[in-house]
């Protein structure tokens, strides 16, 4: 695939913890196999989180998304079944005595940008809560 050309992963998960190191391997054989290696840490930590959200804090399927556009900027995602927004990140010098609470402080933190939107899979209504790497 040449450098420039952009491309789109979707992992659907089941709503079970162990899915996370499932979609944080897959994840790094992606970034590596597109010869992004140097973003496999930063992603992993950022996909972690996003992905251990969408699974403790609802009940249903969830997914991990990743796809690089043609400027070469990384998009991770991950859709659960709650249609509700995401609570507003904690700046990390507030919960750093605790690891509840810093999931969304830390892709503030590390990413370049991120977000959320309402969105449906599979018949359900839900949620993609994404952040950005800069370019690749």
């Amino acid at each position: 695939m040449p450098e420039n050309e952009p491309w789109d992963y979707t992992l659907y998960i089941p709503n079970d913890l162990r899915a996370v190191t499932v979609c944080r391997r897959t994840l790094r054989a992606i970034l590596t196999m597109h010869d992004l290696a140097g973003l496999v840490e930063t992603a992993e930590l950022l996909a972690t989180e996003l992905v251990s959200n969408a699974v403790r804090h609802t009940k249903g399927p969830a997914a991990l998304r990743v796809r690089r556009s043609r400027e070469g900027v990384v998009w991770i995602g991950a859709w659960d079944t709650d249609p509700e927004p995401p609570e507003p990140p904690v700046p990390l010098g507030q919960v750093l005595e605790s690891e509840a609470g810093r999931g969304l402080g830390l892709v503030v933190a590390c990413a370049r940008d991120w977000g959320w939107q309402p969105s449906a899979r599979l018949g359900d209504r839900g949620k993609y809560v994404w952040c950005e790497l800069g370019v690749a």
